[in-house]
């Protein structure tokens, strides 16, 4: 026998060993992929509403130790004052969007006047470069702008029903959104109420290592995030600092109210100040607005090259990853889960190697070396 080589006994439970586990790996993410997310849209409310009272949960502690007061009235002052200032943010940003777009309406002729003013500069921009130009090249180019055109109408024809059926579906949805908006007020209410006796059916049951693993994972989780969020505002702070010179340059006015207002939408992956800068460019090349376009393209180019260079490397010190892993996780992310992926994929990561730092998978490891010393030994046979 070989050395490093197994019985036929010790090998027969190595692979099945390496068997149980790969079909437990199949079974979790079979489970992930199929079950959970059903559960999930299920239960919703619930889920949500569990988070709120993991949030409110230090403040109603903290309220009932200084004032005495019992944690149920505590818990719905907290709840409903908490919606009531969600619900005023969200009718604030509604009652502004309702008087941008009636002023937009009352004033929508001098509007597409201006429109039309810049489309046909730039038409009449585009006649005089087409006229230098070989006349094969002129007729390509009207070619492709009247395919482009055609597109642009079928799109829009196709959109047109789309914007109604959705509308449809909206309304239908409106009552179930109302139910279960009830629901969710109702359950983060009993759930912060009784919190702590929740988490203390939920903990009790659970052995010592279990309960030491969750936490362990809990709280590495809880500082990969707050490190994602510290490495966040700090690029923002980076943000609002190119967007002030870059707009002070330009002789931009409000260049700092400005800059504060689109540093804090690049802050939020899925905005980001390009929604706000790149129309705003295109908008001054159509009205022959030529330096101040460039000057905010230099800016948000500039915005976009300090992200790529300075994201990993600040959220890989603020969470404790290294550069190139925080760069692979957030692409990784990214890729699989888009937005949100790209926020989770570091946190994930993080949580992966601490996990494996516990000895989680030392029984793992330690099977698939011998697994292969004993494969190169059985090949190593003559």
């Amino acid at each position: 026998m070989e050395r490093g080589e197994l019985t036929w006994r010790e090998r027969g439970r190595l692979w099945v060993r390496l068997g149980i586990r790969l079909l437990l790996a199949v079974g979790i993410v079979l489970i992930l992929r199929y079950l959970v997310p059903p559960l999930l849209s299920l239960l919703m409310p619930f889920v949500l509403a569990l988070v709120t009272a993991w949030l409110l949960n230090p403040v109603v502690k903290g309220l009932q130790r200084r004032l005495g007061l019992s944690r149920g009235v505590l818990s719905l002052f907290l709840i409903l004052l908490a919606f009531a200032a969600a619900g005023g943010i969200l009718f604030g940003l509604g009652y502004s969007l309702f008087s941008e777009v009636s002023a937009l309406l009352n004033n929508w002729e001098g509007s597409w006047n201006t429109l039309q003013t810049g489309v046909d500069a730039a038409g009449a921009w585009l006649d005089k470069l087409l006229a230098y130009l070989p006349g094969e090249v002129e007729t390509f180019v009207n070619g492709n702008l009247d395919q482009l055109w055609s597109a642009f109408s079928g799109w829009v024809s196709s959109v047109v029903p789309m914007v109604g059926t959705w509308a449809g579906n909206f309304a239908m949805g409106v009552p179930s959104f109302v139910v279960a908006l009830i629901v969710f007020i109702m359950a983060a209410y009993f759930i912060t109420a009784d919190y702590p006796h929740y988490r203390f059916l939920m903990t009790n049951r659970l052995p010592p290592e279990v309960r030491a693993f969750v936490s362990h994972v809990k709280h590495t989780a809880l500082g990969a995030f707050a490190g994602y969020v510290r490495a966040e505002i700090i690029i923002s702070a980076g943000v609002f600092a190119i967007l002030l010179v870059g707009f002070l340059l330009i002789g931009q006015p409000y260049a700092v109210l400005l800059a504060l207002a689109l540093a804090v939408l690049d802050f939020i992956p899925i905005i980001g100040s390009g929604t706000v800068m790149v129309p705003w460019a295109v908008i001054d090349l159509l009205t022959g607005n030529w330096f101040h376009a460039v000057g905010l393209m230099v800016v948000w180019g500039i915005i976009c090259v300090f992200r790529r260079v300075a994201e990993p490397k600040a959220v890989g010190s603020q969470t404790g990853l290294s550069p190139i892993l925080s760069l692979i996780s957030m692409y990784v992310g990214m890729r699989v889960g888009g937005v949100l992926g790209m926020i989770l994929g570091p946190i994930v990561c993080l949580v992966a190697i601490n996990v494996a730092r516990t000895g989680i998978f030392d029984g793992l490891t330690a099977d698939l070396a011998l697994a292969v010393r004993d494969t190169a030994a059985l090949l190593r046979r003559e």
